[in-house]
């Protein structure tokens, strides 16, 4: 179950990005799609990043936060994250695909592994690149946790 999370800024779930980056040929376009994915997200002001704690492990600069929104009795996730180089902000738009609008138990049983698996970005990510993703992930399963404690 997930909710309609369009007030949060463009939304497209993870079926359709694994979907869209199968039928692109190449890395290069596949790179392309992702930067233009990083375009849609909402750019943090400076205030707002300035009250966050950058994620640890990440090459670029990334801010993140994760709040519950309540729907009755149900509560649903938000991901909220920026980052200065263009790919980072496609990636963490990924990882949004996947999380936003989900409950907790959803987010926690989701196979990360096998979603980045299927978009076959990681190996063609630098490797502090894809650290830097795998952070970013670490770093909402963390908050999530922490929601449910």
């Amino acid at each position: 179950m997930s909710f309609d999370a369009s007030a949060f800024g463009p939304q497209i779930n993870h079926q359709q990005i694994v979907e869209e980056l199968s039928h692109l040929k190449g890395w290069e376009n596949k790179y392309r799609q992702v930067i233009k994915w990083g375009k849609l997200l909402p750019v943090m002001s400076d205030t707002n990043k300035e009250q966050l704690v950058e994620v640890a492990g990440c090459e670029s600069q990334v801010w993140l936060y994760c709040e519950p929104v309540k729907v009755g009795k149900l509560a649903f996730w938000q991901v909220h994250a920026d980052s200065d180089a263009r790919i980072v902000r496609g990636l963490i738009a990924i990882v949004q695909a996947a999380f936003n609008g989900q409950t907790s138990e959803t987010i926690l049983g989701f196979d990360v592994a096998e979603y980045f698996e299927k978009l076959g970005l990681i190996e063609h990510l630098s490797p502090s690149r894809g650290n830097g993703l795998r952070a970013i992930v670490d770093q909402i399963i963390e908050q999530v946790e922490q929601h449910q404690n």
